[in-house]
């Protein structure tokens, strides 16, 4: 038994001999590896240390020059008042200082109400800075600048914020207000607005962003500016200066890129590292046969991993059965497409988890029929549905093939998947897309009829207004008798203005059929109101309607197409009292007013806003979806184009028409139109100076 074990335990002992050394060889390895790694890390920390101690000098060398810089416009801003200066001096001094001081956007006089007196516009930007927003948005940064002034009697800062530029950039700016006061009483201020991104560029020396990248942050580190010559490493520096204005505590952020430490800092390092490099050479050797047998295995993966990333890459879902029908093979993009992992569907057979239970007869069959082989299925493939593990249904391609092993045997069936749900979608917009455009041909067809009809009816009613003028002019000549009674050439005046109103209404509609430019000019609300009221009063009387009007005193003319826009309010008032006739209202009442235009109205700042209002029954919720469709009408004889010529009309003038619910009952239509004064003006900036 001795024998038989010391026979047993002889081989293992040069193995238990060989332990040792290579223990030994290793620990002598990783002994280096971590001396030449704790010199290398601790000379990089030293360098590191000394450039982030180099940068810590440079941020508060730049916070040394923003208040040198900031102290010496102060005092030139307050050079601007000394004496009592003329708005024309004090511009062309403002105009001087700004030219000498690039970080400075605008210089503004103002009294003690806040009230501008004279500006000043920086020369170097093409467009002012304020041209997009206006001055007036910004009110709230100097009231908030000239508080904090006033509270430490000296120069105040206003919070900085994003002022929006016409080429779709922007500026961060922060305002500087510096009170005057005369005998004890304040008598104006000086605002000065900063563009921070400039004070870095102006302010700071052009030795310390020539490498560094220097900027304001907020608190958080929200860049707010940012200027620098920056240069792109491994390692970011990064030192944090507070720049403590009155009002306005800005953090001056200054960040430098470098690469990492270099590998020999020192002549020490150098010379541990070399006897290591020489060290691990041997190391390298012996591990050079190993090396050799790891390839072959490395090539196997490779080769494995290759083909397991062609199949994830495919978009198409595979599936492989065997004859027996059961699921021998799935990729991951069929396990995505019907929501089953690949560990539920392997060896899974009839009936499949992804058939739908009310088709799966009918697959049953079909898949007895396949793996019996006595249908060969198209190679074009068939369409199919199946289903998700939600539960929900989805159209699929199917395309099948034999499975073939290496001996020509088939030994399965091998079935590729593509959803075609996108593909049912497009086809189902397509057919949406084609009954559009049937119905833009019946509206193109509508045009060309009011066209016609425009270019018939001209004549007749130009016949119908000649007559009517020179029946007034015999009836104003007498012809010899007694004078015709006055009511009777007011009814051929009438005839003759409706004619002529009649003539330009269908001139109006045929340009706006032709999309050609329509005329606008200004016109007062009232003039509008007055001229369809003959008419809106003519039906009042008849249905036994109360009409009254209601025009805020002072509105500008608006610009508009005269004769299309009183059309507009024409229909919309027949419509309001016909509604109000059809429901049986008690005491039927219309309502035109004009006012300006609010922020529930849609329109911005300069508009006015139309309405009518009625006290009738309202409008029902079915309605209200199609309430201007095309050809959409409730009336027996209408044809369903009114309400959506009119709101075509007004978007035609950038405005909007829109309905609402009257309390207590009934509907208001209003839409809006632009003031005359509501055109594009020229920049507030040259304004301002020309008043100046």
């Amino acid at each position: 038994m001795s024998e038989t074990a010391g026979a047993g335990n002889a081989p293992p002992q040069p193995r238990a001999a060989g332990l040792p050394r290579w223990g030994l060889w290793v620990l002598l390895v990783a002994l280096v590896a971590i001396l030449l790694s704790t010199l290398v890390w601790l000379a990089g920390r030293y360098e590191a240390s000394q450039l982030q101690s180099r940068l810590e000098r440079d941020a508060a060398e730049a916070v040394s020059d923003l208040r040198s810089g900031l102290t010496r416009n102060v005092q030139s801003l307050q050079a601007l008042q000394a004496g009592p200066p003329s708005p024309q001096r004090w511009i062309a001094d403002a105009q001087l200082l700004l030219h000498e001081r690039r970080e400075l956007l605008r210089i503004e006089w103002r009294n003690e109400l806040l009230q501008v007196q004279a500006f000043a516009e920086t020369p170097y930007r093409r467009v002012p800075a304020f041209v997009r927003t206006g001055r007036d948005d910004a009110q709230v940064h100097v009231v908030l600048a000239c508080a904090n002034a006033e509270r430490v009697s000296g120069p105040g800062y206003g919070i900085s914020y994003f002022l929006p530029q016409p080429d779709g950039q922007g500026l961060e700016v922060m305002e500087l207000c510096l009170p005057q006061v005369s005998g004890g009483e304040p008598t104006g201020f000086v605002i000065a607005t900063y563009a921070l991104g400039q004070m870095l560029s102006s302010l700071v020396g052009p030795q310390l962003t020539r490498g560094q990248d220097v900027s304001f942050t907020e608190a958080d580190g929200t860049r707010l500016a940012m200027h620098g010559g920056l240069r792109r490493g491994t390692r970011m520096f990064t030192a944090q200066q507070l720049l403590d204005l009155p009002g306005n505590p800005l953090v001056l952020r200054m960040d430098d890129w470098r690469a990492e430490p270099d590998l020999f800092p020192n002549v020490l390092t150098a010379l541990v590292t070399t006897m290591s490099i020489a060290l691990l050479s041997v190391l390298f050797l012996l591990g050079k046969d190993m090396r050799r047998r790891l390839q072959a295995e490395h090539d196997l993966a490779e080769a494995l991993a290759f083909r397991k990333a062609m199949e994830d890459s495919l978009v198409t879902g595979l599936r492989a059965r065997d004859l027996a029908g059961r699921i021998t093979y799935v990729n991951p993009a069929f396990c995505a497409m019907v929501g089953f992992s690949a560990e539920e569907l392997l060896g899974h057979g009839t009936p499949a988890p992804y058939w739908p239970p009310e088709r799966a007869g009918e697959y049953q069959q079909r898949q007895e029929v396949r793996l019996a082989g006595r249908h060969v299925p198209p190679r074009e493939g068939f369409e199919s549905v199946f289903m998700r593990k939600d539960g929900s249904r989805f159209p699929v391609l199917i395309i099948e093939a034999p499975l073939i092993n290496a001996q020509g045997v088939q030994t399965g069936w091998m079935s590729a998947f593509l959803d075609i749900s996108e593909q049912r979608r497009v086809e189902e917009l397509s057919r949406a897309s084609q009954e559009r455009l049937q119905a833009t041909a019946r509206l193109a067809t509508v045009g060309e009829m009011a066209s016609l009809l425009s270019h018939e009816l001209n004549q007749p009613l130009a016949a119908i207004s000649s007559y009517a003028t020179g029946s007034l002019n015999l009836l104003s000549s007498g012809g010899g008798g007694a004078p015709a009674p006055a009511d009777l050439q007011l009814a051929l005046r009438r005839i003759a203005e409706q004619a002529e109103r009649a003539g330009k209404v269908i001139k109006s509609v045929h340009d706006f059929i032709r999309r050609r430019e329509q005329a606008r000019e200004p016109v007062a609300p009232r003039a509008l109101i007055d001229a369809v009221m003959p008419l809106v009063t003519l039906q009042a009387r008849k249905l036994g309607v109360r009409v009254e009007t209601r025009i805020e005193p002072g509105l500008p003319p608006v610009l508009c197409d005269r004769t299309m826009v009183e059309q507009v309010l024409l229909n919309l008032a027949r419509n309001a009292m016909q509604a109000m006739d059809e429901a049986g209202v008690a005491r039927p009442s219309l309502l035109l007013q004009v006012r300006w235009a609010k922020a529930g109205d849609g329109a911005a700042q300069g508009w006015l806003a139309f309405s009518v209002a009625d006290q009738g029954p309202g409008i029902p919720a079915p309605v209200r979806e199609r309430l201007f469709t095309p050809f959409f009408t409730t009336k027996a004889e209408g044809m369903g184009l009114g309400l959506s010529m009119c709101r075509t009309v007004i978007e035609q003038h950038g405005g909007s028409l829109a309905y609402e619910s009257n309390r207590p009952r009934g509907t208001i239509f209003r839409f809006t139109l632009p003031t005359a004064a509501a055109e594009p003006a020229a920049p507030s900036g040259s304004r301002a100076a020309t008043t100046a």
